[in-house]
């Protein structure tokens, strides 16, 4: 594994270098403390020298905001149209990521933080890392998330949909939008051909925290089949069915997309952006190539029932970025051996849909979530 080598008090030692977005070892590390200034900060890191962090934590935080105040004197240009734009707005948010992410702490062997006035992280460690084996170095931007995770795990987000809560892990994408959930909450559930049939079935592809699955059980069906690729996502949703008290009526299985068998309902919300993530948390918004999207739309039609349908859970900001067209989206339904029965469209109420400094402010301010009702032909 790789290391990060250093000295203090005379005595050489080595921690374990870890970083959610893999980014490489640092080719060379210099100590850093209260003495240096935010121009010296922001100089090295642009250079491609981290700094490790010695000194108080407060005052770490407060160098991380001078030097992102110095990255964002130079905002991205605008391209020539909504794919440049984003092309354009994404290396300039990778740019900043990559220069913030080289303010090193250093995790002691058991997570603790020794810094001055560094908070207790332990906990919050362990639940992103799992236990510890020996000291860790990362970027101080990487513990900030874990410790916001911990917060929003021990939390949890209000549902309306269910008027409850559901606690997201570290990594695993929050329902904090939740004109996705509503569509689920208020689609005319699939009517099976046999009326006489007894339990009726889902499967939720993609489950993240469980939170449709979740929806699923609160609307009446029998019994569902939740999935996930990501670990983590499929500890969070058993975690949150747990908790909801839908441990006899959901089932967490994994990784993969879709189970064994055949549901009156599947559905499907998948990543809506055709782009590569750059971190586990973008993993829930970045799908490279639509592949999500596609081996959904191509393995369904093998996986319903007789009269089942599937739910294809799909904001159309991609297309109003330029990334994917309707034609392209109508003609792998159609590839599929797929029929559209209904389109349920709502508009998006979260805040950066109406915030005017983002440079992508047009497409979000004019994205539409819809639930696309599906049948084999």
């Amino acid at each position: 594994m790789s290391t990060i080598d250093r000295t203090e008090t005379n005595i050489p030692r080595s921690a374990h270098w870890h970083s959610e977005s893999a980014a490489p070892l640092p080719r060379r590390v210099v100590r850093a403390d209260d003495r240096m200034k935010a121009d010296t900060a922001y100089r090295l890191a642009c250079e491609g020298t981290a700094l490790l962090w010695r000194g108080d934590f407060h005052n770490a935080r407060q160098l991380l905001q001078a030097m992102g105040r110095r990255i964002d004197r130079k905002p991205p240009r605008q391209g020539d149209g909504p794919a440049e734009s984003f092309h354009l707005h994404r290396r300039s948010r990778s740019h900043r990521a990559r220069v913030l992410g080289r303010l090193l702490v250093l995790l002691e062997a058991d997570y603790r933080l020794d810094l001055r006035r560094a908070p207790e992280v332990r906990q919050a460690c362990t639940e992103a890392y799992g236990p510890p084996s020996g000291a860790m170095a990362v970027s101080l931007t990487e513990l900030l998330g874990v410790i916001g995770a911990h917060q929003w795990r021990t939390k949890g987000v209000e549902v309306p949909a269910l008027d409850a809560r559901v606690h997201p892990h570290y990594g695993v994408f929050s329902p904090v939008r939740g004109e996705y959930v509503d569509l689920v909450a208020h689609a005319p559930l699939p009517v099976p051909a046999d009326r006489r049939a007894g339990r009726r079935t889902a499967f939720d592809l993609g489950t993240g925290t469980g939170v449709l699955a979740a929806v699923l059980a609160r609307r009446g069906i029998d019994h569902i089949m939740a999935t996930d690729i990501n670990p983590r996502a499929l500890a969070c949703a058993r975690d949150n069915v747990r908790r909801l008290h839908l441990t006899g009526r959901v089932d967490v299985v994994g990784p993969a997309l879709f189970p064994d068998g055949r549901a009156d309902l599947v559905v499907c919300n998948p990543p809506w952006i055709p782009a590569r993530p750059t971190s586990a948390v973008e993993q829930g918004v970045y799908d490279p190539g639509s592949s999500m999207l596609r081996d959904f739309l191509d393995g369904l039609t093998a996986r319903l029932e007789p009269g089942g349908e599937g739910w294809l859970i799909l904001s159309d900001l991609a297309e109003r970025l330029g990334l994917r067209t309707r034609s392209e989206l109508l003609a792998d339904i159609e590839a599929a051996g797929l029929h559209i029965v209904d389109k349920i469209d709502t508009r998006p109420q979260h805040p950066r849909a109406r915030g005017t400094a983002d440079p992508l402010h047009a497409a979000r301010a004019a994205e539409v979530t819809s639930l696309w009702r599906l049948v084999g032909n």
